[in-house]
């Protein structure tokens, strides 16, 4: 109201005495719709609307661009109450110190100035003579809007009342707000059936307006693709003797059957890369909880506090439920902690980002901190989103050990992310180590990386379950009949094997029969005898003394899963 208002009846603040608002800025990633809101207030108040892009107004001769921008700021004057819009302001407003031309920053300040003469009343020539008599005093009030997606680059002399004194950040819509768009950009659309636009908004997190946009364009051309498939279908048209099929007329009552599906919808969001998501995020893993065997109570709490938490917000929020937290996996090396977070990612559907931790860590003052931040804001823009830590013992040693001033920086700025400094809603965080006793205790609390979960070694039962699992892990392993996985995961010389160590025996066993096959001309399967020599061959990765440790640990720190 603040804006609209003042434009459309200039007389109110002229009375009240007040100077209206000189400037708006509109600021958030590409998509978000800056230019559609100028151009929506421009439309609600009837007004002239000047747009310019920023580009526009540099010259390559001394002074013109200067003159383009008093001349712009004359004509909306002339026409007052009017908008001048700037697209892209931040190429032609940058910071005066880092430019390097003077022509630059002559632009900027010309900027500056016509903004501070932008709401200044005009006067009638007669009163402007020293005439008596009724004045006849005309609003020159000119709205300035600019939009940028780099609100930081600009100089801070602009962003001062006066001049840009309302800054409105336009972030990437939530699911509310998603729905909302989606209503939108569908009420032109020839919809087919029942249409929840609920339920496509929760599968779109991180879509801004032009990704929607787009995504409604993508369902109705897959709605023609599929139209025209089905009609040539139809028309049983055999395409070597008449190739022109496509060229025959569409009568009424086929163009009266034309409509967009909610299947259209939902293969267009598989389709659809979301403009946020370009940089930076992995696919969501194949893998499954079926591909890791056992461990059905790890199973459960992930289930629990973020998979269920994903995709039923609503059920947590009625009985207001927070439970934005942190899981740490730890136990013996090849136990599957970064298989479980990858079959959690993929349960949940939600966005995932995977960090190895050291690629966080950079030599140079504040890198890693700004790599950290730019982690969570970019996760936090496409919530709900999964960050998996894996070997985070790389980034959260104890503070004080020498020669660990960086990774305490680091530290530093990732315990305030983890505590929501910055809103950390909907950003779920799995870390995963085999080094606990190395990572500083502060980051440990709950609100963290408060849930401990021990991930030991499988048991006899788990072991048969792992190996079943990576017998039919594409590529699937021909296994002959009288293979018997439970007798083998029984076996004395499996009993402390990991499941990476399960997986190189199921591969060694592999090769023995390839070997067989390509000296003997064996039956072209696996066989129990290939399985009793590889095991031969294949020794535990943990030692019973490294065994004891990490039960002392889990032990010590009350770990879930011991």
């Amino acid at each position: 109201m603040e804006v609209i208002v003042p434009l459309y009846h200039p007389e109110l603040p002229r009375t009240l005495g007040v100077k209206p608002m000189a400037g708006l800025l509109l600021h958030g990633p590409p998509g978000c719709g800056k230019t559609k809101l100028a151009r929506a207030i421009a439309n609600e108040t009837g007004v002239p609307f000047y747009q310019i892009s920023a580009t526009e107004a540099v010259f390559g001769v001394s002074g013109a661009s200067e003159e383009y921008i008093r001349a712009l700021f004359m004509k909306a004057h002339k026409t007052a109450p009017s908008i001048v819009f700037i697209d892209e302001i931040d190429s032609i407003a940058s910071k005066r110190e880092n430019l390097q031309r003077e022509m630059e920053r002559r632009i900027v300040t010309q900027l500056m100035t016509c903004m501070d003469e932008s709401h200044k009343p005009l006067t009638s020539s007669y009163e402007k003579n020293g005439g008596l008599g009724n004045q006849d005093t005309k609003s020159g009030y000119v709205l300035v809007i600019g939009a940028t997606n780099r609100p930081d680059a600009i100089d801070p002399a602009l962003r001062r009342p006066g001049r840009f004194d309302r800054e409105i950040a336009l972030g990437v819509p939530d699911e509310s707000a998603r729905a909302e768009i989606l209503s939108v950009l569908t009420r032109g659309l020839k919809l087919e059936g029942s249409f929840d636009l609920l339920k496509i908004a929760r599968t779109t997190p991180g879509f801004v307006g032009a990704d929607l946009e787009a995504l409604a364009n993508k369902a109705g051309n897959l709605a023609m693709k599929r139209i025209i498939d089905q009609r040539k279908l139809n028309l049983s048209v055999d395409q070597d003797k008449n190739d022109d099929w496509w060229r025959q007329p569409w009568l009424p009552e086929e163009r009266e059957k034309l409509s967009i599906t909610m299947g259209d919808f939902e293969d267009a969001v598989k389709m659809i890369e979301p403009s946020s998501r370009r940089e930076g995020f992995s696919s969501i893993p194949n893998e499954k909880w079926e591909h890791v065997g056992g461990l059905k109570s790890l199973r459960q709490a992930f289930d629990r506090f973020i998979v269920r938490r994903i995709k039923y917000p609503e059920q947590y929020e009625k009985f207001g439920m927070d439970l934005e937290t942190g899981f740490l996996l730890f136990g013996p090396p090849g136990c599957g902690k970064t298989l479980i977070a990858k079959a959690v990612a993929n349960e949940a559907g939600a966005n995932f980002i995977y960090i190895k931790g050291p690629e966080l860590l950079n030599k140079y003052v504040g890198e890693s901190e700004l790599a950290v931040r730019t982690l969570f804001h970019r996760a936090s823009t496409c919530a709900p989103c999964i960050l998996f830590f894996d070997e985070v013992d790389a980034l959260t040693k104890r503070r004080g050990t020498e020669g660990g001033w960086v990774v305490e920086r680091l530290l530093t700025q990732l315990l305030i992310e983890l505590d929501g400094a910055d809103h950390r809603r909907g950003v779920f965080v799995i870390g995963a180590t085999n080094r606990i006793e190395s990572i500083d205790s502060a980051i440990l609390r709950p609100g963290r990386f408060g849930k401990l979960h021990y991930v030991p070694l499988p048991s006899q039962e788990d072991r048969a379950l792992i190996l079943q699992a990576l017998s039919m892990k594409k590529p699937k392993k021909p296994l002959d009949p009288d293979v018997d996985l439970n007798c083998i995961a029984q076996m004395e010389a499996c009993k402390n094997l990991s499941g990476a160590d399960l997986r190189e025996l199921m591969n060694e066993a592999a090769m023995v029969a390839l070997e067989d096959e390509a000296s003997s001309g064996g039956s072209g399967v696996i066989k129990m005898k290939h399985f009793e020599y590889a095991i031969s061959k294949i020794s535990p990765s943990v030692s019973e003394m490294d065994i004891k440790l990490y039960e002392e640990l889990a032990k010590d720190l009350k770990a879930e899963g011991y």
